[in-house]
Parts: C-alpha cells; structure tokens; sequence
C-alpha cells in the first residue's frame, strides 16, 4: 500500500504530467486550428494541407520507438523535460515560416520532441499508481488532450483573429518551457512499485519488440489505435475548414464550435470512462475493452449524423458531434489501462513506443493526406459534374464533406476491433501474474 507522502507526490506529480500532455496536445492541433488561414496564404490544396500534419505524424513515429526503449532504460523525467523543451520552441519557430517548406521542416522537429511524451509518461504512471486506480490517473492525464485541444482552438481563434496566425504559434512556447523545469523535478519511482501482485519481469533473451508483440491483446490494440488515430487526426485537421466551407462560419466562429465539439467534451468522456472502467473491472477483466468497444460502436453513428446536417443547424451538429467524440474519448480510459495490464513494467516504455508507432504511422500518418486526397477528388468532381472550368469554394466545400464520412465508416471497424481484445484479454493478464 501507498503511503499518504507517497499518494500525494504521485497525485503531484501526475498534475505536471497533464500539463506537459496538455501542451503536448494544443501544439499539435495548432495546424488544424489555423489551416484555412495558412492554405490561403500560400495557396495550399487540401493534400498539401493534409502533408503538414503527416511530416509531424511521420517523424513522432519513427523517434518514438528508440525513446520508448531509453524510457525502460534511463530517466523519465530528463526524457520528459528535454522533450517538452525542444517541442515549445520549434512551435515558436514554426510562426517564423516564410514558406510551406520551412513549416514543414518545422513541424517534423517538434515531432521528435513530442514523441518523449507518451512512453516516458505512461510508464511512470504504472509505477505511481496501483492497477485499481489507473484507469482513472490515466484518464486524468489523458485529459490534457481535449482540454490542449479546447484551449488551442479557443486561444488560437482569439490571437488569429486579433493579430495573425502566427502570432499563435509563439504563444505556446512559454507554458512548454515552464513545464520543461518542473519535469526535473518528477519522482522516479522504481519499475513496478505499485503492483499489487508481483508481475513477471520480462528475460532480456529476446528482441523486446518481439515479446510485446507476442502478446496477442496488443496486436489487438495497436490495430486499433491506427483506426481510432485516422478517425482523430482526420476530424481534428478538418473540422474547422469544414465548418467555415459547409456551415459558412468565420475563423473565430469555427474555432469556437471545434473547442467545444473536439475538446471540451472529451472531459467527460475520459472522466467519465476511467470511473466506470475502474468499477466495471472490478467484476470482469475485459471490462475496459469492452467499455471502449461499446462507446467507440455508439460514437459512429452520431458522428455521420452529425455530418448529415445541413448548413445552418449549428446545434443540433454540435450536440450530435459532441456526443460522438465524447464517446471517442472513452476509448483512452479503457485502452491505455489494459496495455498497462498485459505489460510487465520493464517493457511499457517499449510497448507504448510500439503501439504510437501503428498508432500514428498506419493511422495518424494517414488520416489529414487521405482525408484530403479524397476531399480534393470529390471537388473535382462536383466541378466536372456543374460542368464548371475552375475550381471554387463551394466545389471545395462538397469535397470535403463527402470525404469526411470515412470517419464513421471507420468508427464501426474500430469498435469490431475493440471487441476482438476483449476477448484475450483476460488471459493475458492472467499470463502476467506470478503464482
């Protein structure tokens, strides 16, 4: 059992631990607060558009893999606090862009530094929390997603609109520096130290990747992080210009409406889900799985709901898109907390690497290009079909309409997916239990 010393510098510490994933989600999803503005600016088509958010996704994947092992290896805050440092003031430097290729150069720096993030942080949580109260630390560091996003959306719309784009991008390199020396000041408990069975250490005669991916609950998850990341880097990357395309809404307006639909409601869904994950499991272990199946089969269709709506229904697109993501957001409380798990604590830097390299290469990678290839295809046609010579707005507003219900098309697979790991899970945790 935790002492109370010992519960209160893990509840402190897991307080900076949120503000360095909340910083580490609002400077991702500056890009997608600010697109309209910046593909206007260089005349940009939406693939182009799409390749600015990819170079970062790229990068993150690659870097994550070599960290996510030196984070079972050596010292997670100094991985933590060099990360959050170098991702602040290449997001400052990305506001100094003159062009689309030094914003992509950019962009794939603060990639690297981003990609400290996730192992280091996930595998000092399993160690400062015990298995009954992980869904929900996890759960309340996952919570810098949708708040980073609100704050992003909201404060890069107010600094857009009052000055230029890019005055939003240096706003946010402060609040990453400051985060940056806290980090030096984490605990670094020892791995596994708040189990409450011994766990099997996992023997250094295989490749450490291998014996993460021998496990099949993993094969599972990683699966499904590349759908539910296509589905999360899709929306996040377009919603905006869909809303100022199809709903014919101002930066702020639409910015406003994508802090609340993308972010703020992801509270709930992420506070909501580690409650219940963490009640549930108590009678069944593959209730976080299944708990994350069932939300994720329910958000697909509000969300093509959603989008069915037509120009003008503001409120009745938000609570439909609101709901969707909402139940998005579940998907984190259940997921994370089951690779913690079917993991032994020597390997979850390893494991968390692994599962953000699928997750962001064969889904995140994907989502803005593929979204906006097709966004552009679907233009094209609209234009060939109005019998027009040049392309418009409005033929730009169709296409991506029509490209963004591969979101929910894609929802149900994630949720099939999500079901299939329920079903090994519970032999594997029981796999990982010493007798």
């Amino acid at each position: 059992m935790q002492t109370d010393k010992a519960t209160k510098g893990a509840w402190y510490a897991l307080g900076i631990l949120f503000g360095i994933n909340l910083m580490n989600f609002y400077d991702r999803q500056i890009m997608g607060a600010l697109a309209e503005l910046i593909r206007k600016e260089w005349a940009l088509n939406d693939a182009l558009l799409g390749t600015l958010g990819t170079a970062f996704i790229l990068m993150y994947a690659a870097v994550g893999l070599p960290l996510g092992r030196l984070a079972d290896t050596w010292s997670r805050r100094k991985i933590l606090a060099g990360g959050v440092s170098i991702w602040s003031v290449l997001t400052a430097v990305s506001g100094l862009a003159p062009s689309f290729g030094w914003m992509f150069v950019s962009r794939l720096g603060v990639g690297v530094g981003e990609a400290s993030c996730a192992p280091a942080a996930n595998s000092l949580i399993g160690d400062l929390f015990p298995p009954r109260r992980r869904a929900l630390a996890l759960s309340i560091f996952m919570l810098g997603l949708p708040l980073g996003t609100f704050l992003c959306y909201r404060l890069s719309g107010l600094i857009a609109s009052a000055y230029t784009w890019r005055h939003a991008f240096y706003f946010a390199c402060i609040p990453g520096l400051v985060l940056g020396l806290l980090a030096l000041k984490l605990p670094e408990p020892v791995r596994g130290a708040t189990e409450d069975k011994p766990l099997q250490v996992s023997p250094n005669q295989r490749s450490p990747f291998w014996q993460v991916l021998a496990i099949p609950t993993i094969l599972w998850i990683i699966v499904s992080g590349a759908l539910h990341n296509f589905n999360m880097y899709a929306i996040n990357s377009f919603l905006p210009a869909f809303l100022m395309r199809t709903h014919l809404m101002s930066l702020k307006e639409a910015a406003n409406i994508s802090s609340i639909v993308l972010g703020a409601v992801g509270i709930l869904g992420l506070l909501g889900g580690g409650w219940i994950a963490d009640r549930w499991s108590r009678r069944r272990k593959d209730a976080k799985l299944l708990l994350s199946a069932l939300c994720c089969g329910l958000a697909a269709p509000c969300i093509y709901l959603a989008l069915n709506q037509p120009p003008g229904a503001t409120l009745l697109f938000m609570l439909l898109m609101g709901t969707g993501i909402m139940l998005m957001f579940v998907y984190y409380s259940g997921v994370y907390a089951s690779i913690q798990e079917v993991i032994p604590p020597n390997l979850r830097g390893t494991a968390m690497a692994l599962y953000f390299f699928a997750m962001y290469l064969l889904g995140a990678s994907f989502g803005p290009v593929i979204t906006g290839l097709l966004s552009d295809h679907y233009a094209r046609r609209a234009m060939q079909a109005a019998g027009a010579m040049e392309m418009s707005e409005q033929f730009k507003a169709i296409g991506l309409h029509h490209a963004m219900y591969i979101i929910p098309t894609l929802g149900v697979a994630l949720a099939v997916v999500l079901f299939a790991a329920s079903r090994t899970v519970k032999r594997d945790i029981e796999k990982m239990q010493v007798d």
